[in-house]
């Protein structure tokens, strides 16, 4: 029989795009046989801000029954999926703040020996993608955790043509998640699923 799977997929998303692959990834790794929690970063930008930007506001009210994350969610997953738009080349502040509430964790050494993996999206080609999973991928190092990226071991991706993660290009949330980005982060996901089993067992 298996080893049972716990993955937890932790984002942060203001317009939608990276809730959209979230719930994808989410899914894709139930269909793969494991237990998952969905978790999102609290937002931290003013009501004001969100109320201006009508893709915005929409996504706050449409995720607002997908709970907000606490350190617990990483003490109980044997695999944490992060998500992030990228913001100058980095993760957005609002899933940083997160991670920076878990030095206690990470001094109890429970933060290692874990899967990690990550995904994004940015408005243009160039905007970034890369940078952030790289910059999300220096803490996974500190946390002493096991990064299983999905490289290109599907044939998928060369298509999509992103070793680091799932992530895609969001125009100014115009430009909706599309097959090949859904592809992606079934193949991440899976890919994640299989390792986390493996060491699990």
């Amino acid at each position: 029989m298996s080893a049972s799977v716990k993955v937890a997929v932790i984002y942060y998303s203001a317009t939608g795009t990276v809730a959209t692959i979230a719930k994808a990834i989410a899914e894709s790794a139930e269909a793969a046989g494991a237990e998952v929690r969905l978790r999102k970063a609290a937002e931290l930008a003013p009501q004001a801000a969100i109320d201006s930007n009508p893709a915005w506001a929409a996504n706050a009210a449409a995720t607002a029954d997908v709970g907000e994350v606490s350190p617990d969610d990483m003490v109980w997953a044997d695999a944490v999926i992060f998500g992030s738009p990228t913001r100058y080349g980095n993760i957005a502040s609002q899933l940083k703040q997160f991670i920076d509430t878990l030095g206690g964790l990470w001094q109890e050494g429970k933060l290692a020996d874990k899967v990690y993996s990550g995904f994004t999206a940015s408005a243009t080609a160039h905007g970034g993608q890369e940078s952030t999973l790289l910059a999300l991928y220096n803490t996974v190092h500190h946390f002493g955790g096991i990064l299983v990226a999905p490289g290109y071991t599907d044939p998928s991706k060369f298509a999509d043509g992103n070793p680091y993660g799932t992530s895609h290009v969001s125009g100014q949330g115009d430009i909706p998640v599309a097959e090949q980005t859904l592809t992606a982060a079934r193949v991440q996901a899976e890919r994640v699923v299989k390792y986390a089993r493996k060491l699990a067992s």
